[in-house]
């Protein structure tokens, strides 16, 4: 079994959608196909609830995954065309050597993410954290995110004991208490605080730049540009409507996800993202990112930043 036949098993078998994932190009009908990757129904809810697909020229077929790092490697292995990511996990990616490009930014600031302690948690300040055992995932924005936080409060990362878990074993260790604290994003935070009674100890405003990415793989670059030009211009319309719909947009994503409405509506208020072309400053803060994990002693690769960005596709924002 080769490398993408074991991606593709891999998703099945860990109960996710798994539609999406054929090799095929264009329907029985000859219309063209562009398979899109979406965290927790995040850019698929987006897309449905705007209408913003109406009219669409080719089919989409949908992968479902529970975070950046399994629809990276997804993307990278041509598994689905693209995908979105935020910039911590896309550039540990692309410095791992994933064959992605970053084809459209978006930022949202960072307070979509946060670190986390249970509500009787003796934990109060970030110094607070010499010696504890907090869950993130590797190379994810809240990786990237407790790294910032340490070195601001004085702290290194072996002054921590940093458990790597995917989301969904990250928050059952935090709700059975058998970790100190808990670095995550979007719904997760929203579950954690609404259900789990969480404390955001700090969240990345003003700590982190809040670039995410939309990510295509190098191959549907080259072979699918018409279809990645045209979803990436209905991504940026779809976009725009749900900053100014958060209430509609969240309806949505609780039914395209399961979560409770007041889930997705607490999450889709932290995370609003306006669209933006790609640029210096996106490169400018790729090198800054990927510097802080190099100092970690996490990412040993030289690859250059500037080359994960496509601004080909810039005017598609507009």
């Amino acid at each position: 079994m080769n490398r993408r036949q074991l991606l593709v098993t891999g998703i099945a078998s860990a109960g996710l959608s798994s539609v999406g994932l054929a090799a095929c190009t264009k329907t029985g009908g000859g219309q063209p196909v562009l398979k899109v990757g979406s965290q927790r129904g995040g850019t698929k809810a987006v897309l449905i609830a705007s209408d913003a697909l109406e009219g669409a020229p080719y089919k989409i077929e949908w992968s479902e995954f529970p975070a950046a790092a399994p629809l990276l490697e997804a993307v990278s292995a041509g598994a689905v065309d693209l995908g979105e990511a935020g910039d911590a996990p896309f550039l540990f990616a692309y410095a791992g050597g994933a064959k992605i490009k970053a084809v459209q930014a978006g930022r949202s600031g960072g307070s979509s993410t946060a670190i986390l302690v249970g509500k009787d948690s003796p934990i109060r300040t970030p110094a607070d954290l010499r010696g504890k055992k907090i869950a993130t995932g590797r190379g994810s924005i809240g990786h990237y995110l407790l790294l910032v936080v340490l070195e601001k409060a004085g702290l290194k990362p072996s002054d921590v004991s940093i458990a790597y878990l995917n989301p969904g074993d990250a928050k059952a260790a935090f709700t059975a208490g058998s970790i100190d604290a808990w670095v995550t994003w979007g719904s997760y935070v929203a579950l954690a605080r609404l259900h789990d009674a969480a404390r955001i100890l700090i969240d990345g405003e003003g700590l982190l730049g809040g670039f995410g990415y939309e990510a295509a793989s190098e191959k549907a670059i080259a072979e699918k540009r018409p279809q990645v030009e045209d979803f990436l211009r209905r991504l940026a319309k779809a976009r725009r409507w749900a900053a100014d719909n958060p209430d509609v947009f969240g309806k949505v994503l609780a039914k395209e996800t399961g979560l409770s409405e007041e889930v997705a509506l607490y999450t889709v208020r932290q995370y609003r993202i306006q669209p933006s072309p790609l640029g210096e400053q996106s490169i400018a803060e790729a090198r800054a990112v990927l510097d802080r994990f190099r100092a970690a002693g996490t990412v040993n690769s030289t690859r250059d930043p500037a080359q994960a960005f496509d601004t080909s596709f810039n005017g598609a924002v507009a």
